[in-house]
Protein backbone atom coordinates (compact mmCIF):
# COMPACT_ATOMS: atom_id res chain seq x y z
CA UNK A 1 0.00 0.00 0.00
CA UNK A 2 1.52 3.40 -0.84
CA UNK A 3 2.21 5.82 1.63
CA UNK A 4 -0.39 8.68 0.20
CA UNK A 5 -2.98 5.26 0.51
CA UNK A 6 -2.45 5.20 4.18
CA UNK A 7 -2.83 8.57 4.84
CA UNK A 8 -6.68 8.57 3.42
CA UNK A 9 -9.08 7.03 5.80
CA UNK A 10 -12.37 6.02 4.02
CA UNK A 11 -15.18 6.88 6.00
CA UNK A 12 -18.96 6.43 5.37
CA UNK A 13 -20.74 9.25 3.16
CA UNK A 14 -23.43 9.50 5.93
CA UNK A 15 -21.12 10.53 8.24
CA UNK A 16 -22.02 13.91 10.78
CA UNK A 17 -19.60 16.80 10.71
CA UNK A 18 -20.14 18.98 13.78
CA UNK A 19 -18.05 22.35 14.97
CA UNK A 20 -18.93 24.80 17.72
CA UNK A 21 -16.72 27.79 19.33
CA UNK A 22 -16.45 28.58 22.65
CA UNK A 23 -15.17 32.14 24.17
CA UNK A 24 -14.90 32.61 27.03
CA UNK A 25 -14.61 35.67 29.28
CA UNK A 26 -13.79 35.62 33.13
CA UNK A 27 -16.11 37.45 35.26
CA UNK A 28 -14.12 39.68 37.53
CA UNK A 29 -15.31 42.54 40.34
CA UNK A 30 -14.33 45.54 38.28
CA UNK A 31 -16.66 43.72 35.24
CA UNK A 32 -19.68 42.87 37.71
CA UNK A 33 -19.00 46.90 39.45
CA UNK A 34 -20.28 48.14 36.02
CA UNK A 35 -24.05 46.92 36.72
CA UNK A 36 -25.91 46.80 40.00
CA UNK A 37 -26.85 43.12 39.53
CA UNK A 38 -25.86 39.96 37.82
CA UNK A 39 -29.11 39.74 36.40
CA UNK A 40 -28.53 43.08 34.91
CA UNK A 41 -24.95 42.34 33.43
CA UNK A 42 -26.12 38.87 32.10
CA UNK A 43 -28.78 40.41 29.93
CA UNK A 44 -26.94 43.69 29.59
CA UNK A 45 -24.00 41.67 27.67
CA UNK A 46 -26.08 38.77 26.01
CA UNK A 47 -28.40 41.82 24.19
CA UNK A 48 -24.56 42.96 22.73
CA UNK A 49 -23.70 39.45 22.09
CA UNK A 50 -26.89 38.99 19.91
CA UNK A 51 -26.61 42.08 18.21
CA UNK A 52 -22.92 41.62 16.92
CA UNK A 53 -23.31 37.76 15.89
CA UNK A 54 -26.05 38.81 13.75
CA UNK A 55 -24.15 41.21 12.12
CA UNK A 56 -21.64 38.54 11.44
CA UNK A 57 -24.13 36.21 9.68
CA UNK A 58 -23.88 33.68 13.77
CA UNK A 59 -27.01 32.45 13.24
CA UNK A 60 -26.72 29.59 16.38
CA UNK A 61 -25.59 31.06 19.80
CA UNK A 62 -26.05 30.79 23.16
CA UNK A 63 -24.98 33.01 26.42
CA UNK A 64 -23.95 30.59 29.87
CA UNK A 65 -23.55 32.53 32.29
CA UNK A 66 -24.33 29.40 34.88
CA UNK A 67 -20.82 27.62 34.80
CA UNK A 68 -22.19 24.65 32.84
CA UNK A 69 -20.50 22.77 30.41
CA UNK A 70 -21.59 22.68 26.98
CA UNK A 71 -22.27 19.57 24.76
CA UNK A 72 -23.26 19.69 21.51
CA UNK A 73 -24.48 16.32 19.40
CA UNK A 74 -26.73 16.17 16.20
CA UNK A 75 -29.99 15.69 15.81
CA UNK A 76 -32.88 16.01 13.08
CA UNK A 77 -34.90 18.27 15.62
CA UNK A 78 -33.28 20.95 18.41
CA UNK A 79 -33.10 20.33 21.80
CA UNK A 80 -31.86 21.53 24.78
CA UNK A 81 -31.09 19.61 28.03
CA UNK A 82 -29.71 21.04 31.29
CA UNK A 83 -28.47 19.20 34.13
CA UNK A 84 -26.73 20.12 37.33
CA UNK A 85 -23.12 20.81 35.20
CA UNK A 86 -23.92 20.24 31.78
CA UNK A 87 -26.10 21.92 28.82
CA UNK A 88 -26.36 19.31 25.71
CA UNK A 89 -26.94 20.83 22.72
CA UNK A 90 -29.00 18.86 19.89
CA UNK A 91 -29.34 20.03 16.67
CA UNK A 92 -29.14 19.97 12.77
CA UNK A 93 -26.57 22.92 10.92
CA UNK A 94 -28.63 22.86 8.38
CA UNK A 95 -31.88 23.98 10.06
CA UNK A 96 -31.34 24.78 13.39
CA UNK A 97 -30.72 28.50 14.55
CA UNK A 98 -31.18 30.43 18.14
CA UNK A 99 -30.15 32.98 20.32
CA UNK A 100 -30.39 31.96 24.19
CA UNK A 101 -29.57 33.06 27.38
CA UNK A 102 -29.01 30.37 30.00
CA UNK A 103 -28.74 32.16 32.97
CA UNK A 104 -29.16 32.15 36.97
CA UNK A 105 -29.76 35.73 38.16
CA UNK A 106 -28.86 35.27 41.92
CA UNK A 107 -25.30 32.87 40.73
CA UNK A 108 -22.01 34.76 40.17
CA UNK A 109 -20.41 32.68 37.32
CA UNK A 110 -16.71 32.65 37.17
CA UNK A 111 -16.74 32.79 33.23
CA UNK A 112 -19.39 34.12 30.51
CA UNK A 113 -18.87 31.34 28.04
CA UNK A 114 -20.52 32.73 24.24
CA UNK A 115 -20.91 29.17 22.33
CA UNK A 116 -21.33 29.02 18.74
CA UNK A 117 -23.10 26.70 16.44
CA UNK A 118 -21.83 26.23 13.06
CA UNK A 119 -24.56 26.52 10.27
CA UNK A 120 -25.29 25.86 6.94
CA UNK A 121 -23.96 22.59 4.73
CA UNK A 122 -20.25 21.31 4.13
CA UNK A 123 -19.21 22.37 7.97
CA UNK A 124 -16.26 20.58 7.99
CA UNK A 125 -15.16 22.48 4.67
CA UNK A 126 -16.18 25.57 5.81
CA UNK A 127 -14.78 25.30 9.44
CA UNK A 128 -12.09 28.36 8.82
CA UNK A 129 -14.75 30.28 7.31
CA UNK A 130 -17.18 30.00 10.47
CA UNK A 131 -13.86 30.62 12.61
CA UNK A 132 -12.73 33.93 10.01
CA UNK A 133 -16.97 34.71 11.48
CA UNK A 134 -15.60 34.16 15.15
CA UNK A 135 -12.92 36.02 14.91
CA UNK A 136 -14.63 39.34 13.41
CA UNK A 137 -17.12 38.80 16.14
CA UNK A 138 -15.01 38.72 19.22
CA UNK A 139 -13.13 41.77 17.66
CA UNK A 140 -16.12 44.03 17.77
CA UNK A 141 -17.45 42.68 20.89
CA UNK A 142 -14.03 43.65 23.14
CA UNK A 143 -14.77 47.27 22.70
CA UNK A 144 -17.98 46.74 23.90
CA UNK A 145 -17.19 45.30 27.04
CA UNK A 146 -16.90 47.76 29.92
CA UNK A 147 -13.88 46.40 30.91
CA UNK A 148 -10.40 46.82 28.05
CA UNK A 149 -8.24 44.23 29.79
CA UNK A 150 -10.47 41.04 29.79
CA UNK A 151 -8.84 38.42 27.89
CA UNK A 152 -10.67 35.61 26.20
CA UNK A 153 -10.54 32.08 25.94
CA UNK A 154 -11.49 30.57 22.29
CA UNK A 155 -11.66 26.63 22.21
CA UNK A 156 -12.92 25.45 18.81
CA UNK A 157 -14.55 21.67 18.48
CA UNK A 158 -14.79 19.98 15.19
CA UNK A 159 -15.96 15.96 15.18
CA UNK A 160 -16.62 13.62 12.62
CA UNK A 161 -19.13 11.06 13.97
CA UNK A 162 -20.01 7.84 12.16
CA UNK A 163 -21.04 3.76 12.84
CA UNK A 164 -18.08 1.79 12.43
CA UNK A 165 -20.20 -1.02 11.05
CA UNK A 166 -21.74 0.80 8.11
CA UNK A 167 -20.59 -1.53 5.92
CA UNK A 168 -22.30 -4.22 7.37
CA UNK A 169 -25.66 -2.51 6.90
CA UNK A 170 -24.76 -2.33 3.54
CA UNK A 171 -24.02 1.34 3.18
CA UNK A 172 -20.78 0.31 1.23
CA UNK A 173 -20.23 4.29 0.13
CA UNK A 174 -17.35 5.93 1.69
CA UNK A 175 -15.35 8.92 0.68
CA UNK A 176 -11.32 9.48 1.14
CA UNK A 177 -10.40 12.03 3.57
CA UNK A 178 -6.67 13.10 3.73
CA UNK A 179 -6.94 14.58 7.38
CA UNK A 180 -5.02 17.47 8.77
CA UNK A 181 -4.95 19.55 12.03
CA UNK A 182 -7.19 22.50 12.65
CA UNK A 183 -3.91 24.93 12.34
CA UNK A 184 -2.60 23.59 8.88
CA UNK A 185 -6.12 23.56 7.09
CA UNK A 186 -6.69 27.15 8.52
CA UNK A 187 -3.12 28.37 7.48
CA UNK A 188 -4.51 27.21 3.83
CA UNK A 189 -7.13 29.07 4.04
CA UNK A 190 -5.72 32.55 5.38
CA UNK A 191 -7.26 32.24 9.39
CA UNK A 192 -4.74 33.41 11.56
CA UNK A 193 -4.06 31.15 14.47
CA UNK A 194 -1.50 32.37 17.11
CA UNK A 195 1.51 30.54 16.76
CA UNK A 196 1.32 29.69 20.72
CA UNK A 197 -2.08 27.93 20.72
CA UNK A 198 -3.24 24.21 22.40
CA UNK A 199 -4.35 21.34 20.26
CA UNK A 200 -5.50 17.83 21.07
CA UNK A 201 -6.96 14.76 18.99
CA UNK A 202 -8.99 12.01 20.01
CA UNK A 203 -11.33 9.15 19.33
CA UNK A 204 -14.50 8.16 21.45
CA UNK A 205 -16.60 5.76 21.26
CA UNK A 206 -19.62 3.92 23.36
CA UNK A 207 -20.13 0.56 23.78
CA UNK A 208 -23.57 -0.27 25.17
CA UNK A 209 -23.65 -3.27 27.43
CA UNK A 210 -26.54 -5.30 25.96
CA UNK A 211 -28.18 -8.65 27.67
CA UNK A 212 -26.36 -10.46 25.23
CA UNK A 213 -23.01 -8.69 25.38
CA UNK A 214 -23.29 -9.01 29.50
CA UNK A 215 -24.46 -12.87 29.00
CA UNK A 216 -21.32 -13.81 26.71
CA UNK A 217 -18.80 -11.89 29.37
CA UNK A 218 -19.69 -12.39 32.83
CA UNK A 219 -20.00 -15.78 34.22
CA UNK A 220 -22.78 -18.15 34.54
CA UNK A 221 -22.69 -17.74 38.52
CA UNK A 222 -22.24 -14.05 39.69
CA UNK A 223 -23.61 -11.96 42.32
CA UNK A 224 -23.07 -8.09 41.88
CA UNK A 225 -19.79 -8.13 40.97
CA UNK A 226 -19.46 -6.94 37.85
CA UNK A 227 -15.33 -6.89 37.75
CA UNK A 228 -15.38 -10.29 35.36
CA UNK A 229 -17.18 -8.11 32.50
CA UNK A 230 -15.29 -5.01 33.01
CA UNK A 231 -12.05 -6.81 33.32
CA UNK A 232 -12.50 -8.58 30.14
CA UNK A 233 -13.30 -5.22 28.25
CA UNK A 234 -10.05 -3.75 29.76
CA UNK A 235 -7.81 -6.63 28.31
CA UNK A 236 -9.19 -6.92 25.34
CA UNK A 237 -9.19 -3.07 24.69
CA UNK A 238 -5.38 -2.94 25.58
CA UNK A 239 -4.51 -5.74 23.49
CA UNK A 240 -6.18 -4.30 20.87
CA UNK A 241 -4.96 -0.79 21.40
CA UNK A 242 -1.31 -1.47 22.41
CA UNK A 243 -1.08 -3.87 18.82
CA UNK A 244 -1.35 -0.85 17.04
CA UNK A 245 1.12 1.24 19.40
CA UNK A 246 -1.58 3.84 20.70
CA UNK A 247 -0.32 4.67 23.70
CA UNK A 248 -2.95 7.30 25.26
CA UNK A 249 -6.31 5.55 26.00
CA UNK A 250 -8.26 5.43 28.67
CA UNK A 251 -11.41 3.11 29.50
CA UNK A 252 -14.72 4.93 31.05
CA UNK A 253 -17.24 2.41 32.93
CA UNK A 254 -18.66 4.31 36.13
CA UNK A 255 -21.56 6.59 34.73
CA UNK A 256 -20.18 10.02 34.25
CA UNK A 257 -19.30 11.69 31.27
CA UNK A 258 -15.84 11.94 29.52
CA UNK A 259 -14.28 15.10 29.23
CA UNK A 260 -10.75 14.99 27.40
CA UNK A 261 -7.95 17.50 28.06
CA UNK A 262 -4.41 18.54 27.20
CA UNK A 263 -2.83 17.22 30.78
CA UNK A 264 0.53 20.11 29.96
CA UNK A 265 -1.87 22.63 30.14
CA UNK A 266 -5.23 21.90 31.74
CA UNK A 267 -5.70 20.35 35.04
CA UNK A 268 -8.27 17.29 35.10
CA UNK A 269 -9.57 16.94 38.03
CA UNK A 270 -13.32 15.07 37.72
CA UNK A 271 -16.95 16.67 39.07
CA UNK A 272 -20.32 14.85 40.08
CA UNK A 273 -20.63 14.20 35.98
CA UNK A 274 -18.13 14.42 34.69
CA UNK A 275 -14.74 12.64 34.56
CA UNK A 276 -11.87 14.43 33.25
CA UNK A 277 -9.22 12.79 31.25
CA UNK A 278 -6.08 14.20 30.44
CA UNK A 279 -3.13 13.05 27.93
CA UNK A 280 0.18 15.05 26.73
CA UNK A 281 0.45 14.61 22.79
CA UNK A 282 4.61 15.21 23.39
CA UNK A 283 5.16 12.03 25.60
CA UNK A 284 5.42 9.17 24.43
CA UNK A 285 5.32 6.46 26.89
CA UNK A 286 2.35 4.95 27.68
CA UNK A 287 -0.56 6.63 29.27
CA UNK A 288 -3.60 4.46 30.11
CA UNK A 289 -6.45 5.44 32.72
CA UNK A 290 -9.30 3.40 33.89
CA UNK A 291 -12.71 4.56 35.45
CA UNK A 292 -14.47 1.57 36.46
CA UNK A 293 -16.45 0.19 40.03
CA UNK A 294 -16.85 -3.67 39.85
CA UNK A 295 -19.78 -2.83 42.40
CA UNK A 296 -21.53 -1.05 39.59
CA UNK A 297 -23.49 -1.81 36.76
CA UNK A 298 -23.24 0.92 33.85
CA UNK A 299 -25.15 1.17 30.34
CA UNK A 300 -22.55 1.79 28.44
CA UNK A 301 -18.10 1.80 28.79
CA UNK A 302 -16.38 4.86 26.58
CA UNK A 303 -12.91 4.39 25.10
CA UNK A 304 -10.76 6.85 24.26
CA UNK A 305 -7.79 7.10 22.30
CA UNK A 306 -6.20 9.89 21.59
CA UNK A 307 -3.32 11.04 19.25
CA UNK A 308 0.17 11.83 20.07
CA UNK A 309 1.97 15.11 18.22
CA UNK A 310 3.62 12.83 15.48
CA UNK A 311 -0.15 11.70 14.48
CA UNK A 312 -0.87 15.57 14.00
CA UNK A 313 1.97 15.55 11.53
CA UNK A 314 2.97 15.43 7.79
CA UNK A 315 -0.67 13.60 6.80
CA UNK A 316 -0.29 11.43 10.17
CA UNK A 317 -4.20 11.59 11.06
CA UNK A 318 -5.26 9.39 8.12
CA UNK A 319 -2.88 6.82 9.43
CA UNK A 320 -3.85 7.43 12.88
CA UNK A 321 -7.44 7.04 12.36
CA UNK A 322 -6.65 3.94 10.40
CA UNK A 323 -4.91 2.51 13.30
CA UNK A 324 -7.90 3.16 15.80
CA UNK A 325 -10.32 1.78 13.56
CA UNK A 326 -8.27 -1.60 13.21
CA UNK A 327 -7.84 -1.78 16.80
CA UNK A 328 -11.52 -1.06 17.40
CA UNK A 329 -12.60 -4.03 14.95
CA UNK A 330 -9.84 -6.14 16.68
CA UNK A 331 -11.91 -5.25 19.90
CA UNK A 332 -15.28 -6.06 18.58
CA UNK A 333 -14.68 -8.94 16.99
CA UNK A 334 -14.40 -10.28 20.12
CA UNK A 335 -17.69 -9.30 21.26
CA UNK A 336 -21.23 -10.67 20.68
CA UNK A 337 -22.28 -7.96 18.59
CA UNK A 338 -24.96 -8.03 15.69
CA UNK A 339 -23.08 -5.12 13.18
CA UNK A 340 -25.97 -5.56 10.78
CA UNK A 341 -28.58 -4.10 13.62
CA UNK A 342 -25.91 -2.78 16.36
CA UNK A 343 -23.55 0.86 16.08
CA UNK A 344 -20.70 1.66 17.10
CA UNK A 345 -20.27 5.11 16.26
CA UNK A 346 -16.76 6.62 16.55
CA UNK A 347 -16.42 10.02 17.37
CA UNK A 348 -13.15 11.95 15.42
CA UNK A 349 -12.03 15.26 17.36
CA UNK A 350 -10.33 18.05 16.96
CA UNK A 351 -9.92 20.76 19.13
CA UNK A 352 -7.73 24.07 19.10
CA UNK A 353 -7.15 27.11 21.89
CA UNK A 354 -5.86 29.81 22.33
CA UNK A 355 -5.87 33.29 24.29
CA UNK A 356 -7.40 36.43 22.32
CA UNK A 357 -4.53 38.07 20.02
CA UNK A 358 -4.66 41.47 20.13
CA UNK A 359 -4.60 42.15 16.57
CA UNK A 360 -8.11 40.37 16.68
CA UNK A 361 -8.72 43.52 18.85
CA UNK A 362 -7.16 46.43 17.41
Amino acid sequence: MSRSHQQKVYIPKDVRSNQYITAEIKVTDALLAHYPDYKTCYQTLSRIIFNLAEQEELYNLHVITNDKLPVVRFHTEAYCFPTAEQIIFFYNPEYHEAQTLHSQDDYRARKIRVVLLATGEDIRANSANFHIKVQSFLAKLMPQLPEKDLAIKIRDHQHLSYDLFAKAKGNKESYGYKLRSISDRYGARSCPIPELHGSLCYVTVKLPLSSKLKQSLLPKEYTNDFSPLYQKLEDAFIQATSAKQLKRVAMVANGLTPLVRNSKYDLVDGTDEVQMLGFDPNVEEQQYTRHWDGSHLVEMVSFTIAAGEKDCKDGGLGRYLNRVEDALKSLTSELALDKSREELIVRFHQHISYQTPEQLVS
